[in-house]
């Protein structure tokens, strides 16, 4: 039997959508949400009515029945990584915006809906909350504090499992650094499949084309009692306006090497910088792993870049062999999620 699954992802500005059938795409889109209309509603929850109505006339026009759908998990409770059904707990941790308001919060409610529509079931598969930690990794310094896992785990993941399948060594017996280069930066010590520490993508680690990462905290704290930035401002600061964005103006790497390659030094020194620290986040997360590597892993969008890339490499490489898989493919992962379930092959979990 072949099994039709529909897969959600919705993101700040869009709600990319695909149908699978088995293993193959069979149709998908970028349903594309511009500033002005986004505008109209004051937080995220207020576009759920908006992006359902466009999801479900986008499906009904692609024909068919549904056997599955799933969407990229939000910021849930911790969670360890795995495919979960999608439930009234869930969703109402969603709905309160348990560990932050983000976009990805909507994926299970759009799943559900969906899912209710065409008589199937709902799931999320390695939501940002998966937390996988060791107990070290929690402390942050202050017991105020609690270091939290919030990453790009679906892609982590699949790209652990990518890599032990290349260098045929089994899953379970493999210590990895996987690096999620994209418009957040999560750099993790992955051993045995699971992500044993990682940095925060939205306030620690390297910053990224629109993320300032760490921060010196006095200078940090200065500005947030300076009287001139409220707390929604400071919080855009470091999540949204920082990085690449407030140092020139752009958060497209594509635009930045254009720059670089019209000879604006500035440009050239910024990009690099931000090499250097993804770099330093590396060469920290062996000490995890204690220096027993088997390989470096750079995915995510600016795994494109080459000169990204080669800068990060010249840094690295004394560590452990770097492999690069551009992109991300979260539709795909997502899909096959819900066809080893429909297949009988995973386990539901219940959250």
């Amino acid at each position: 039997m072949k099994f039709r699954v529909l897969v959600v992802n919705p993101g700040s500005t869009s709600t990319k959508l695909a149908v699978f059938e088995e293993e193959s795409l069979a149709h998908s889109t970028t349903l594309r949400h511009d500033a002005a209309t986004l505008q109209q509603f004051p937080n995220i929850w207020n576009q759920y009515d908006f992006r359902l109505a466009m999801l479900l006339e986008w499906v009904r026009n692609t024909g068919g029945t549904l056997d599955a759908v799933i969407s990229l998990g939000g910021l849930l409770k911790p969670l360890p990584g795995g495919t979960y059904a999608v439930d009234s707990r869930m969703l109402a941790d969603a709905r309160a915006n348990l560990q932050g308001e983000h976009a990805s919060n909507l994926g299970c409610a759009l799943a559900d809906a969906a899912a209710r529509q065409f008589g199937c079931r709902a799931y999320v598969a390695d939501p940002v909350s998966v937390d996988e930690f060791e107990p070290l990794a929690r402390y942050s310094g202050h017991p105020l504090i609690r270091r939290n896992s919030l990453s790009h785990s679906l892609n982590i993941h699949a790209a652990a499992a990518r890599a032990a399948s290349q260098l045929n060594i089994p899953l379970s017996a493999t210590s990895f650094i996987v690096a999620h280069l994209g418009g957040g930066i999560s750099i993790a010590p992955v051993r045995g499949g699971r992500i044993i520490d990682i940095n925060d993508a939205s306030s620690d680690g390297p910053f990224s084309p629109e993320r300032t990462g760490g921060l010196p905290l006095q200078q940090f704290i200065t500005l947030c009692f300076s009287g001139k930035y409220s707390e929604h401002d400071m919080r855009k600061l470091v999540m949204g306006n920082g990085g690449l964005l407030a140092y020139l103006g752009t958060h497209s790497a594509r635009d930045v090497e254009e720059r670089i390659n019209a000879g604006d030094a500035s440009a050239r020194e910024i990009y690099e910088a931000m090499a250097y620290q993804i770099s330093k986040e590396l060469g920290a997360m062996s000490t995890v792993l204690e220096g027993r590597v088997d390989a470096i892993i750079i995915t995510g969008g600016l795994a494109s870049s080459l000169r990204l890339v080669e800068w990060i490499r010249s840094r690295v490489s004394f560590i452990a062999p770097v492999l690069v898989f551009p992109g991300e493919d979260e539709m795909r992962t997502l899909a096959l999620a819900a066809l080893h379930i429909l297949h009988g092959q995973g386990t539901v979990l219940q959250y």
